[in-house]
């Protein structure tokens, strides 16, 4: 029986000509073209040399945005999210309903423009994408594989490619290091109330003192590995959704990885730090996206 290759990114675009895309050879074919429309019309009237020296910025231009990549992305999704950026206007605001325009004779600035956040509400953990469908997102505890038997490890590999092999949707394992306030546990340690020995009281101000020395010479991290399981929008869609959460949970744990979905807030919390990795969290108790806010917490 042959064996047949299949590739890790099933998502990629197919491969038509000279490993180019349908896309890719679009582009290209644009630019040559353009510049075999530009030479027919001038080719009368300007030397072949001097039409080359001006053609090649351009063609390297057209080559740049048909074949370049940078971190997966093409550049021509690179160069028209630019030309969204860059036409785009600097002053939004959250208006889901749009803004409205300015009465008729009224002078003044261009009116902002409607801020447009891909998550739109939070339902019990399930974060909705609107058009885009559903995403929910697990905090995973992480292991030490280099530590394992050769068994383990075996049974590890073994239950992480049963869990692989049994997803039906798309996946993002997220590894990400995020800085940590250590100032509310070196003061838990410095006060040592309710040890049972001196002993342990002196080895908790050691430590206090340790954590504060490291903090104040450099930034103290953790490490936060995410799992984001997405769905399309449709009917029935969250419930799906947190059936392959809790798939995710039972595979996972034979493993010996637990897996642990976000609440709303925490899930909040991910979002914001991921947009903003320097901001300090939010405190707790604010309004989530899609709440209305009825009144003013006493």
């Amino acid at each position: 029986m042959a064996s047949v290759r299949i590739p890790a990114d099933v998502d990629r675009e197919d491969v038509l000509l000279a490993g180019m895309t349908a896309r890719q050879l679009g582009l290209a074919s644009a630019g040559a073209l353009i510049l075999a429309g530009l030479w027919a019309a001038s080719k009368t009237v300007v030397p072949a040399p001097l039409f080359l020296a001006l053609a090649s910025p351009v063609a390297a231009v057209f080559a740049v945005v048909a074949l370049g990549r940078r971190d997966g992305v093409s550049a021509d999704r690179l160069l028209f999210a630019w030309l969204r950026h860059a036409l785009g206007s600097r002053r939004l605001v959250p208006a889901p309903e749009g803004v409205p325009a300015l009465p008729a004779g009224v002078d003044g600035p261009p009116p902002p423009a409607a801020l447009r956040l891909p998550v739109e509400a939070v339902h019990d953990g399930v974060l909705d994408l609107g058009g885009d469908g559903l995403a929910a997102v697990c905090r995973v505890a992480s292991l030490n594989f280099g530590l394992r038997t050769e068994a383990e490890q075996e049974a590890i590999v073994a239950s992480f490619a049963r869990w692989l092999n049994s997803l039906s949707g798309p996946v993002q394992v997220v590894v990400r290091a995020e800085r940590v306030d250590v100032a509310a546990l070196v003061e838990s340690l410095a006060s040592a109330e309710g040890l049972p020995h001196a002993a342990l009281a002196e080895a908790a101000r050691d430590h206090a003192a340790f954590l504060s020395d490291l903090a104040s010479r450099r930034d103290v991290l953790r490490r936060v590995v995410l799992l984001v399981l997405r769905e399309p929008a449709g009917p029935g869609a969250a419930d799906l959704l947190r059936r392959r959460v809790d798939d995710a949970v039972s595979a996972l744990s034979g493993a010996g990885v637990s897996v642990s979905p976000l609440s709303d807030e925490d899930a909040v919390a991910a979002l914001a730090s991921a947009a903003d990795p320097d901001a300090r969290r939010c405190p707790p108790g604010l309004a989530l996206p899609g709440q209305t806010i009825t009144r003013r917490a006493e």
